[in-house]
């Protein structure tokens, strides 16, 4: 498999290309700045358009209206996902194309006709409820299941569901004694409670999802139930390689800026980028920016292949979430007093990347999750 940062097929940057431009045309930073202060909403246009663009198809087969450029979904999507970061896209990108793929390894056929034909043409959106309240994405945590006379019954409370007031469907990973089992259940649903978050990003929304004894259906279960922890396991390996790419879109984009104000910006006769400490920083922050492309790369191929998807997975986001949040601090560095204004978007970069370092996991959540993999039998590894 090809890693992303490689050169691409043809297909590959036409789709890059193409992004880039829907991107500056539809939806610049000057209309993400006044998404950000609007009412929830997703543009429906933009969805619309997207959707023709194949972002929300890649990981679908053709039979149910998808289909990817390259035959490599994983690597397309990461693509486009890079290409969001840069733009600081809003929207449930990760998010649907993670449910969708759920859909096609565990949904029922209803489930897989009547969802990802939607999903595809851009009619559907999706997100995945699964982190606890205290920022916990071990799955089972946050939502508990049990069996009811004509279903089930969900009850708990997930935090961190991007978009929950605005998408169609929500992919819902509960825990019980009896094991994990997913449902996709509409968040219209009767006794479902939704929640808006205060965040520090800007650029996005998230919600707080409160399940009061929600009744579902055997129908909105995906896969068997009791048995969902290979299909979140999966889940979580394409949530973090989407966001992962995002996250490395986002730091080229803040750092080729930083670098051009440091060529621009002269003081005492010369530019600010001729001076021995600014040429140190940004050069140490070139290598946390090459590192972190090269670690992406790495996890689009491992989780494309396996069988060592979660190993490469967990080591790309502890280490471009450590690496991200370097990279901002750095770049405000450079930019001294001016990056501390509103009006500059230094801090819209800064806001994403650390809310982007905490998605899917924090770096040290994941290190612990390298040690539960590599558990030497009745010996922790880190201990």
């Amino acid at each position: 498999m090809k890693a992303v940062d490689l050169p691409l097929g043809d297909d590959q940057e036409l789709l890059r290309s193409t992004s880039e431009r829907f991107i500056l045309a539809s939806c610049p930073l000057e209309r993400v700045r006044a998404l950000a202060v609007a009412e929830p909403g997703l543009d429906q246009e933009y969805l619309r358009q997207s959707a023709e663009l194949g972002w929300l198809a890649f990981l679908i087969p053709e039979e149910y209206g998808g289909g990817s450029v390259s035959d490599l979904g994983l690597a397309d999507a990461a693509i486009v996902a890079r290409e969001q970061g840069k733009g600081l896209q809003p929207g449930p990108f990760v998010t649907t194309n993670v449910v969708a793929d759920a859909l096609v390894r565990g949904g029922s056929e209803s489930q897989r006709t009547n969802v990802l034909p939607a999903i595809a043409a851009g009619r559907a959106t999706a997100s995945w409820a699964i982190a606890d309240t205290s920022g916990d994405w071990n799955p089972g945590g946050a939502v508990r299941w049990s069996r009811t006379k004509d279903g089930f019954s969900l009850r708990g409370t997930a935090t961190l569901v991007q978009d929950a007031a605005v998408v169609d469907w929500l992919l819902v990973t509960a825990g019980s004694a009896e094991g994990l089992t997913q449902f996709l259940v509409s968040p219209a649903t009767r006794g479902l409670r939704i929640e808006k978050l205060a965040g520090l990003d800007l650029t996005r929304q998230f919600y707080r999802v409160q399940f009061e004894d929600l009744l579902v259906a055997s129908s909105t279960v995906v896969g068997n139930v009791g048995e969902a922890d290979d299909l979140v396991e999966r889940q979580l390996q394409v949530a973090i390689v989407l966001t992962v790419a995002e996250m490395v879109g986002a730091m080229d984009r803040d750092f080729a800026s930083t670098l051009q104000y440091a060529k621009d910006r002269t003081a005492f006769g010369r530019p600010i980028g001729s001076f021995q400490a600014i040429k140190h920083l940004l050069a140490d922050t070139s290598l946390l920016l090459e590192a972190s492309k090269a670690v992406a790369d790495a996890a689009v191929v491992a989780v494309g292949e396996g069988p060592y998807g979660g190993d490469v997975a967990s080591v790309a986001k502890a280490f471009v979430g450590d690496s991200a949040i370097d990279l901002a601090q750095n770049c405000w560095q450079v930019y001294g007093g001016i990056g501390y204004t509103w009006e500059h978007d230094q801090h819209l970069y800064m806001r994403r990347l650390t809310t982007d370092a905490l998605l899917f996991g924090d770096p040290a959540w994941h290190r612990e999750r390298l040690c539960r993999i590599h558990r030497v039998e009745g010996v922790d590894a880190h201990e």
